[in-house]
């Protein structure tokens, strides 16, 4: 049976690690480089790392910061944030990345998921979604956060996909910080349009929630969440140990 992973994930803005609520209101938590050695050292599986401004100022990752939480960490590692050409995967893969997070770069240009799972690999190409309701329906949302798209999502993904993506993070901008419960009538859609590793992100607010994602959804191959790691909400160990108690498989 294959083991559910647990992700923390840094969202950077000008070199801090920040956390906000359906993607706004941004607060300060702490260092990436000291966060990222906390979660390698207590148990999570994966780390992500969002240079999460790097879109909407149409700038490229900074790589100085990535480079140290690279070297700090023994777990592998999905980085993201302004990745517009193949050569931006080369240079974060060169920093220490083990997979290459897309969003905006792959809705400017969808053939660049193609072009970068020729070079590298399905296993390194990460769909990331950021998809919000309107009127009812799934839009896929850019710049972190900020332009509708007006594309339906599920379509998009499954396109992504199609493409040479390895890996779905799907980002739920309604539950985001919200901290009721993952985003679980999206997350099935998500699943049940494609066959690849698919990661929950949004919403998280205790470990009941990661029990009822995995137990509703047991597609879903992980969870991700930020707030509840960085404000020790929720120590890792302990979210393993009771997904365990529930007969949910983890490292």
């Amino acid at each position: 049976m294959i083991t559910k992973r647990i992700i923390p994930c840094l969202d950077v803005k000008d070199g801090r690690v920040v956390k906000g609520v359906n993607f706004l209101s941004l607060a300060d938590v702490s260092s990436p480089v000291k966060l990222a050695k906390y979660y390698s050292d207590n148990g999570a599986d994966e780390l992500v790392f969002y240079d999460i401004t790097a879109s909407a100022e149409g700038r490229k990752l900074f790589t100085d910061i990535l480079v140290e939480v690279a070297s700090t960490i023994f777990i592998p590692l999905t980085v993201g944030g302004g990745i517009n050409t193949v050569e931006d995967f080369d240079r974060v893969l060169k920093c220490g990345a083990d997979k290459v997070s897309v969003n905006s770069g792959a809705i400017r240009n969808p053939d660049l998921i193609r072009q970068a799972a020729m070079k590298y690999g399905d296993q390194c190409v990460v769909i990331s979604a950021d998809v919000k309701r309107v009127d009812g329906v799934f839009h896929v949302f850019a710049k972190g956060g900020r332009e509708d798209t007006k594309m339906e999502a599920v379509e998009w993904i499954r396109r992504c996909v199609s493409n040479g993506a390895g890996e779905v993070v799907l980002n739920s901008i309604d539950t985001d910080g919200v901290k009721n419960g993952f985003d679980l009538e999206m997350l099935e859609q998500v699943c049940d349009a494609v066959n690849v590793p698919v990661i929950a992100s949004g919403g998280a607010g205790c470990k009941e929630d990661f029990v009822t994602l995995f137990k509703t959804l047991p597609k879903v191959d992980a969870g991700l969440a930020a707030s509840i790691f960085h404000f020790g909400e929720v120590e890792i160990r302990d979210l393993k140990k009771t997904l365990r108690e529930n007969a949910i498989n983890v490292r």
